[in-house]
């Protein structure tokens, strides 16, 4: 049996700690419109508001990106290594700029808001339409390091 690719990178883009502070205040403003019929109708507006927007927040932290020795998983995408050309590394204003006026249709883009650098790594697959994956990240020089690291082997 053979034993799996060992990572050569892996980052979760979880939200920011505020968000979840603007959840547990979503549950209050839901205590607070039922709380004219009682206060177990409150209590029950605050679990059930903070619940949801909890689940909300959890949602958009929970993607995942990736890199083993012949492949790059950006949350549900499953990415060859040899499909991918050069990675240009994004600062803040570039990765804007490619999330923004700069930003082609048909390419693969995993953001979040929250995050302001990315990488954008092009693609060489003739087959596939997709001009290049932009993904934010927070260290984008580790993950373009990576790809690399994980080509050469």
């Amino acid at each position: 049996m053979t034993s799996p690719a060992p990572l050569s990178y892996d980052e979760r883009l979880t939200a920011p700690r505020t968000w979840w502070l603007i959840a547990v205040a979503v549950g209050f403003a839901m205590a607070l419109i039922v709380m004219p019929y009682g206060g177990l109708a409150a209590l029950g507006g605050f679990a059930v508001g903070t619940l949801i927007a909890c689940m909300w927040v959890s949602a958009q932290g929970s993607a995942r990106i990736r890199v083993t020795s012949g492949l790059l998983v950006a949350d549900d995408a499953r990415i060859p290594l040899s499909a991918l050309g050069e990675v240009h590394v994004l600062e803040a204003e570039e990765a804007r700029a490619w999330r923004t006026y700069k930003a082609d249709m048909q390419a693969h883009m995993m953001m979040r808001s929250y995050i302001t650098r990315a990488v954008r790594i092009e693609n060489t697959d003739p087959g596939d339409p997709t001009p290049y994956v932009y993904l934010s990240t927070r260290t984008p020089q580790a993950l373009a390091d990576a790809l690399e690291a994980a080509r050469t082997l």
